[in-house]
């Protein structure tokens, strides 16, 4: 088996260890504690299998360490994915929210006296053309200040003088 060359010699393998120690990420101490093995000229299988990894993988960060030293042992963060919907596409959104939602028949309106997110889901991918799953509406409607709870609806044909007769007037015992 050939050892990993490691080019880059401006720590030794006493101060890698130090390195891991004081780390934060133990992910990136585990690396180092691996480079530190093969420095001392363990085997690449023996210093792979010691710090929890296969010897391809520690042959990756081998590399990655000899270009860009201990930085090159942390994880990097991918770029964040676009949102889904634009700007404007999220002040309509709003907008529907603080209008609240038409009880006419699905072709016309909405069809719902209050809106639930699968009900929000429909409305966005009939108008701006993009499928949600109903949490990630909960996460955009977190994300604006809504909240889960919401008012008792309250059906737009109610009568309260109707109500207020049908109430029974007799008195108390």
């Amino acid at each position: 088996m050939v050892a990993i060359a490691i080019t880059r010699r401006e720590l030794t393998a006493a101060e890698l260890r130090a390195a891991a120690a004081k780390s934060r990420d133990a992910r990136a101490a585990r690396r180092m504690l691996a480079i530190a093995l093969v420095l001392e000229g363990a085997e690449r299988r023996t210093a792979a299998e010691t710090c929890g990894m296969d010897r391809q993988t520690l042959r990756d960060w081998v590399h990655r360490y000899n270009a860009e030293g201990l930085a090159g042992l942390s994880n990097r963060r991918g770029a964040p994915r676009p949102r889904r919907l634009d700007r404007e596409q999220v002040a309509e959104f709003v907008s529907w929210l603080e209008a609240g939602p038409d009880p006419a028949p699905v072709p016309m309106g909405d069809g719902v006296v209050r809106w639930r997110r699968q009900d929000l889901r429909a409305r966005i991918a009939s108008a701006f053309g993009v499928e949600f799953h109903e949490r990630t509406v909960g996460k955009y409607l977190a994300a604006l200040g809504y909240r889960r709870l919401s008012v008792r609806p309250r059906h737009p044909k109610t009568d309260p003088d109707a109500q207020e007769a049908f109430k029974k007037t007799s008195a108390r015992r």
